[in-house]
């Protein structure tokens, strides 16, 4: 993402990451350890929490890392969800990607074409809801 970010910032891409997980059982992810986890990481995009998991309930996020990418068709249309799925094809190997599904549908709107893949099975832990 920090990669992606540096790349696709320059081209008027905007990154943002939100961790939804509940913290009483997963203390790793509240939002002191993410401030840390955002500086050790050097993150140049806006990490956000959802402590009340609104916008992931509202996305219908349930994996993390799971990724929406929204563009507007037009210049006074309003954006909308173009692909949603998984970053790229192996999240165990980045030596071993051969489709970087995010940066393929980033590609194809930055050049006015249809996002072909719209959506893929995202792959990661799931969401920690809250009871």
């Amino acid at each position: 993402m920090i990669a992606f970010h540096r790349e696709y910032g320059s081209k008027g891409v905007r990154l943002v990451a939100i961790n939804a997980n509940e913290t009483e059982h997963y203390p790793e992810d509240n939002f002191d350890e993410m401030q840390k986890r955002a500086r050790e990481k050097g993150f140049s995009f806006p990490y956000l929490r959802d402590d009340d998991q609104s916008v992931a309930g509202a996305f219908g996020a349930t994996h993390t890392p799971e990724f929406f990418v929204f563009a507007a068709v037009s210049t006074h249309a309003r954006p909308s969800l173009r692909y949603h799925g998984k970053f790229d094809d192996n999240y165990q190997n980045p030596g071993a990607v051969k489709r970087r599904y995010v940066r393929e549908a980033v590609d194809a709107i930055l050049e006015g074409r249809e996002v072909t893949e719209k959506e893929t099975n995202s792959i990661g832990c799931t969401i920690k809801w809250k009871m």
